[in-house]
């Protein structure tokens, strides 16, 4: 009998598109300029991925 191990999926990039989305959002609320829409998504992405790293990652199996 071969024992199969579950793999666990990884669901990352939802931590990922909901901060891409929530910058870019805010971004549009803030300022309809071209120019504050890409910068405030990268800083969503940057801000999913410390919560990422340093708050999901570090609650083990809570």
């Amino acid at each position: 009998m071969a024992h199969h191990e579950e793999e666990e999926k990884s669901y990352d990039y939802i931590y990922y598109l909901v901060g891409l989305l929530t910058g870019i959002f805010t971004a549009v609320v803030i300022d309809t300029t071209f120019i504050l829409i890409p910068i405030l998504g990268i800083v969503g992405l940057l801000f999913a991925g410390f919560f990422l790293n340093v708050f999901v990652r570090g609650r083990g199996n809570a």
